[in-house]
């Protein structure tokens, strides 16, 4: 009787057990999203990323070469920049590292700058996405990471504005941009685009920010003439930006560590404000000044006193 009930309960026990592995091996699987509700994400994600990354600050290093033959180096532009924020948060571009240029054959245009601060980096936002033909090509593993590879191009070519045309590696997981590949068009017949790669690493756990562009090709000119170039910008240092300081609206208060509120001694020099009175400035003595008491002026103008020739200093025309 007891090696039954002994063997009755091992029985309940094993039904129970498979009963809980069925359960597991039945319960839903998270539904598979659609080609399109990934564009969608990664591009609120580019959104994102762009907007949060303009509250970093990080050092930006920029290195274009012009390449001869035998693969020597024959000209280069580098430039070593800290890009930071004032206590109001406009970005301010601190320049640490800037020999003169040797560039024999390029120049830096308008539209190559534009294409590093928006094309490279983020060019795929929710806001750019409409202008853009998207195109699912397959999955592919780049390292650790299983990403969505689109293709992605113009719909149309709008004059002044730049493009992006190449393919965007998604990571599956995230949702967001990884690897970008390809070129910013439209090319000119004075501005030529080379063709480049842009890496992106998880910055703070929640963010992919571009830290490497590399590009290496030969740049052909209508005009016939072609340079082989080199470049590479590496971003590297990212903080998130954050400042003690605090701006006070009371002229009473000093600027501060944020919180802290600290009353100007009475004695202390007031800073741009012209009308309070200078308390420590001495009695003017009892002899006029010929600049203060003036003698009232004769009822006819003297067209030298009563009012001046306009000075070119006063007013400095504007410098397109």
């Amino acid at each position: 009787m007891r090696i039954k009930l002994r063997d009755s309960l091992l029985l309940f026990t094993l039904l129970v057990s498979l009963s809980i592995i069925g359960q597991a091996q039945t319960s839903p699987t998270p539904p598979q999203l659609s080609i399109d509700d990934v564009i969608q994400r990664f591009a609120a994600a580019e959104s994102q990323n762009k907007a949060a990354r303009l509250n970093y600050t990080f050092t930006q290093n920029f290195d274009m070469m012009e390449i001869g033959e035998a693969g020597s180096i024959i000209g280069r532009f580098h430039r070593v920049s800290d890009i930071v924020l004032d206590n109001h948060g406009n970005r301010l571009e601190k320049i640490t590292f800037f020999p003169p240029s040797t560039l024999k054959n390029l120049i830096l245009t308008r539209e190559d700058m534009q294409d590093l601060a928006e094309i490279q980096p983020f060019g795929l936002t929710t806001e750019t996405l409409p202008k853009y033909q998207v195109t699912f090509l397959r999955k592919e593993k780049i390292d650790e990471l299983t990403t969505y590879v689109f293709e992605v191009k113009p719909k149309q070519l709008v004059k002044g504005e730049r493009y992006l045309e190449g393919r965007i590696w998604v990571d599956d997981v995230d949702l967001q941009i990884v690897k970008v590949a390809g070129k910013s068009i439209p090319d000119t017949e004075k501005n030529v685009s080379p063709h480049f790669e842009s890496y992106r690493e998880n910055i703070d756990g929640k963010y992919w920010f571009p830290t490497y562009i590399y590009a290496d090709d030969v740049l052909e000119f209508k005009r016939g003439n072609s340079v082989h170039m080199r470049l590479s910008v590496k971003f590297t240092s990212y903080k998130k930006f954050s400042t003690g300081i605090r701006v006070s609206d009371d002229p009473g208060e000093e600027a501060t560590e944020e919180g802290d509120k600290v009353k100007k001694p009475e004695s202390a020099p007031t800073i741009n404000q012209p009308n309070a009175p200078a308390t420590t400035t001495p009695k003017k003595p009892e002899t006029p000044a010929p600049a203060i008491t003036t003698p009232k002026k004769p009822e006819t103008p003297a067209p030298t006193t009563t009012k001046k020739p306009a000075a070119p200093v006063t007013k400095k025309p504007l410098i397109e």
